[in-house]
């Protein structure tokens, strides 16, 4: 019995094609994981509530604020506790390694890793809106809507870049999900002072300038479009260089195993 080598496919994949493999691996993946991920709605869910019933929840801004708090705090949780979790856990197990002995380019692996991330953060959003029109009477054009949804594309990525930072400097995964939610608590707890002056001015300026704060700012601005102002420019440019610091860092230092 002669051997003949194994014949060679006649079509490499393509990038296309390996981009929609690579996406419906880790949507299926996160669809497994779906509890996890109902679990990750119900902090922003608290919060808006929280704040729609506290005495003093008119002093950190309103109930369009209380939504754009809502909002950060559920990006914030996805990105830093989700995404970090899951990409320290899969370098850890190897899965990364056995990714780059495929043809698939090391950029589609991330970027198939992000857009599930920012998938799971439109699909909160969604949810958060509704309770906000439930809860707080808070409806918006559907102009406002849309621009919301674009904007929460967009801040994602400053929180996805801290992500990213935190797995870059961190190789443990059980020291990345411990360092994730010690600088979880002061980004969010800051973001959440970032139009109130309860603490003096200081605290709100430092406030609203930290990455939660510049995004509570953005996402506020675009459910009133109407209403965007200096600041919610200035928000954006400091939320562009958040993300090109963090993402920087990211990229920089990450490495694809622990060895």
């Amino acid at each position: 019995m002669s051997s003949q080598p194994s014949a060679l496919p006649n079509h490499p994949p393509t990038l296309s094609g390996i981009l929609r493999a690579l996406l419906r691996a880790d949507l299926t993946v996160q669809l497994r994981n779906g509890r996890a991920l109902v679990l990750t709605f119900l902090p922003p869910l608290a919060v808006l509530y929280g704040l729609s019933t506290a005495k003093r929840g008119a002093q950190l801004g309103g109930p369009i604020v209380s939504v754009a708090l809502a909002l950060t705090l559920g990006i914030a949780l996805i990105a830093i506790l989700g995404y970090t979790a899951s990409v320290a856990r899969d370098r850890e197990l190897g899965v990364f390694q056995r990714l780059r002995v495929t043809p698939a380019p090391t950029w589609t692996i991330m970027v198939s890793r992000l857009a599930v991330q920012i998938l799971s953060m439109l699909v909160m959003t969604v949810v958060v809106l509704v309770a906000a029109a439930v809860v707080e009477k808070v409806t918006l054009d559907p102009p406002a809507y849309l621009l919301t949804l674009t904007i929460v594309i967009f801040s994602s990525a400053v929180f996805l870049g801290v992500g990213q930072a935190l797995v870059g400097l961190v190789k443990s995964a059980d020291t990345v999900n411990a360092v994730g939610r010690l600088s979880f608590l002061p980004l969010v707890a800051l973001g959440l002072f970032a139009h109130s002056a309860i603490f003096g001015t200081t605290f709100e300026t430092i406030a609203r300038w930290s990455p939660g704060g510049a995004v509570a700012t953005l996402l506020a601005g675009a459910m009133q479009p109407a209403a965007w102002s200096g600041d919610t420019w200035w928000a954006l440019l400091t939320s562009v260089l958040y993300t090109i610091v963090f993402a920087g860092i990211g990229i920089r230092w990450f490495q694809w195993s622990t060895r």
